[in-house]
């Protein structure tokens, strides 16, 4: 065998050792929290989808804000389109992170595989090496005959062709590692950029959120008196069940209150003044809110009806989104409750046109306050992450019904 032959099969080795057991620096970033390997390709999936979600509804609601002609209205979608570029952000942070994990998985399986590999290669190559270091007049003076060495001369040279079917399959998977490497640079690059868009948009959400407080002083009066009155609610009710039931019945009077005629002049033939009619109550068949979303991004934990560890099945639909994720408002209506509650975090209860409800625990802040009026993807919180789910509820007139079978 040629020393030229053997000395490159032997560099070529310690190259593969070196890359087989040099984890590239970007897979070993201590600041990055990684996913758990099983659940990294259905995170990807889920995540790519919400963050095409949320840009839809982003697009959406800055267009109804570019053509709103009320500031409210404007403020209002402002808000919900800043809420639903957080939840893109969100999203792409994860889809980074599941990246990320895919090819740390993906490069640890091929280490083991060079590694296994590379102890055969490195012991032909010594002894190539070797032999391609001896003289043959040395190896003449070696016990056996002269034709001895010509037939191992001829069976190395056989071996060739295989020595290099090996080393161009540890040759590709050097390939396939230094393309791993640089997929995972690019998801951490994509995950950083990631985190720094959120922090951007996070602060244009509380800059305009200040202004609608400032905006909104002079009705705070009316706000906390509403407030008061729905903690006293709360203090009332036996459970959360009681407490949505006395808010819907309070929420019934109020639209009855509203819907009477104003004060009117004294008709000129009594005789001929009629009743005014009633007004007509909540129809089981009224139309579900427009636009309705869900208010968190996440993985489901518990869906509508399944068992829980009470035993009762779950009126609900419940996930585990990332720790300060946003919350918005499923869809437009009224705050009729925001703040803790016992055994749920805080809670913000939403009520819509129609007798529908709906109903978000598992906040770790409210945004909100009794009596806001909020538009479907109105930011009204942040969620407290994986230790305290969040559950959403969708009532009409009081009794559960399932949201997936609602969502836009």
């Amino acid at each position: 065998m040629p020393r030229h032959i053997a000395l490159a099969l032997l560099t070529m080795t310690g190259t593969v050792a070196a890359l087989a057991f040099a984890l590239p620096a970007t897979l070993a970033a201590p600041a990055t929290t990684l996913l758990e390997a099983d659940d990294a390709e259905a995170a990807l999936a889920r995540a790519t989808r919400e963050s095409r979600l949320a840009e839809t509804r982003a697009a959406r609601l800055t267009a109804e804000a570019e053509a709103a002609t009320e500031a409210a209205t404007r403020t209002a979608s402002e808000a919900a389109a800043l809420a639903a570029r957080i939840q893109q952000a969100e999203a792409e942070i994860e889809v980074a992170r599941a990246k990320l994990t895919i090819a740390k998985g993906q490069r640890a399986t091929l280490t083991a595989r060079l590694a296994a590999k590379q102890e055969p290669t490195a012991r032909l190559a010594a002894a190539l090496q070797t032999a391609s270091r001896r003289p043959l007049a040395l190896s003449a003076l070696q016990p056996g005959s002269l034709q001895d060495v010509v037939h191992v001369r001829a069976v190395l040279g056989s071996a060739v062709p295989q020595i290099r079917k090996r080393t161009a399959a540890l040759r590709s998977d050097l390939d396939r590692g230094r393309a791993l490497e640089a997929q995972a640079a690019r998801a951490l690059t994509q995950l950083r950029d990631g985190e720094s868009a959120l922090r951007q948009r996070r602060s244009q959400l509380a800059a305009l959120e200040q202004q609608q407080r400032i905006a909104s002083r002079t009705a705070r009066g009316a706000a906390l008196r509403e407030g008061e009155r729905a903690l006293a609610l709360a203090e009332e009710a036996r459970d959360l069940d009681g407490l949505v039931d006395k808010l819907g019945e309070v929420a019934a009077l109020r639209s009855e209150l509203a819907a009477l005629p104003g004060p009117v002049l004294r008709p000129a033939d009594l005789a001929a003044a009629l009743p005014p009619e009633p007004a007509p109550a909540p129809s089981a068949s009224a139309p579900p809110p427009a636009d309705f979303q869900l208010p968190v991004q996440g993985r489901t934990l518990t869906g509508f009806g399944a068992k829980r560890e009470s035993g009762l099945a779950s009126t609900g639909l419940t996930l585990a989104p990332a720790q300060g994720a946003q919350v918005v408002a499923p869809a437009r209506g009224r705050v009729a409750f925001a703040g803790a509650y016992r055994g749920f975090g805080r809670i913000v209860i939403i009520e819509h046109a129609g007798g529908w409800t709906s109903l978000v625990t598992g906040l770790e802040r409210v945004d909100v306050a009794v009596g806001d009026s909020v538009i479907g993807g109105s930011p009204v919180g942040r969620a407290s992450g994986a230790a305290q789910p969040v559950t959403i509820e969708l009532r009409r007139d009081g009794k559960p019904v399932n949201p997936l079978q609602y969502l836009r």
